[in-house]
């Protein structure tokens, strides 16, 4: 537990810090992040037996994400050129199997898109959080970080003190309804008092995305774990001593970014 929690001490700072320190630190950080994240998901598929491009993964996973921070950052409709390049990357991960000896090609190529959608295009959200209304605004993207930690942070205390009746044992035996419950509540109690200070959004607005985060970043977890236990995996990496990978960190944030970014980009239109 010392170990946990001076480590999570140190990331929290680190992920504060990126997000506080302007654009440009902001994004780098999370395209390295997402770099990682990716790294360590295909990483998972080898042991499993696959064999996903990695090369062409990475190179469309940088790519991607870039070409959406220079839309959103300099708020430039540049759909035409941004297919016209997705065509010629994505055509890198079709063009690498054929040099490659395998029995299921197609399913390599699948598990490497694969990556991209369910790692990449997440980030890819998440940093567009911060240029939702126009400039860059650290408010979005730390609100979402601070919910998502209350969430997780209420729903193992609340599940270690009175947690009774499992949620989904099949693929996490130690999450609770009663825990899950508590994250739903504390999660929103932290947008409400986050929107006393962050006055982009209503309270009911900020209390909705501590409530969203929740569901879907649950959602996220149960997936990850049905994903690990699938191939007799406890952790999908070593990188986080005493927390595993960073995918264990952020399987959460992976199913939650896009819907927090839909919610306030077409239902609260900010």
């Amino acid at each position: 537990m010392k170990t946990r929690a001076i480590t999570g001490f140190f990331f929290i700072i680190v992920m504060v810090g990126s997000v506080l320190l302007g654009h440009n630190a902001f994004g780098a950080f999370y395209l390295i992040l997402s770099l990682l994240c990716l790294h360590e998901f295909y990483g998972l598929n080898i042991k499993s037996g696959l064999q996903p491009n990695r090369a062409s993964g990475f190179i469309n996973a940088v790519f991607i994400y870039s070409i959406f921070a220079v839309i959103v950052y300099h708020d430039r409709p540049v759909y035409h050129t941004l297919l016209f390049l997705l065509t010629l990357t994505f055509s890198a991960i079709f063009i690498q199997e054929l040099f490659k000896i395998t029995v299921a090609p197609l399913t390599n190529i699948a598990y490497t898109i694969l990556g991209l959608i369910f790692v990449t295009v997440p980030f890819t959200f998440f940093h567009a959080l911060a240029f939702i209304n126009g400039p860059f605004n650290f408010h979005y993207p730390l609100a979402f970080l601070l919910m998502l930690w209350a969430n997780d942070t209420g729903a193992y205390l609340v599940g270690m003190s009175i947690g009774r009746t499992k949620l989904f044992e099949r693929h996490s035996p130690k999450k609770t309804w009663e825990g899950f419950i508590g994250g739903v509540v504390i999660s929103g109690g932290v947008g409400y008092i986050i929107s006393l200070y962050f006055q982009e959004l209503d309270w009911k607005h900020w209390v909705s995305v501590g409530i969203l985060i929740s569901f879907f970043g649950t959602l996220g977890d149960l997936v990850e774990s049905m994903f690990k236990r699938s191939i007799n995996i406890k952790d999908s990496g070593g990188i986080l001593p005493g927390h595993g990978g960073l995918l264990d960190r952020f399987d959460g944030f992976l199913l939650a970014a896009p819907i927090v970014y839909t919610y306030l980009y077409f239902v609260v239109n900010v």
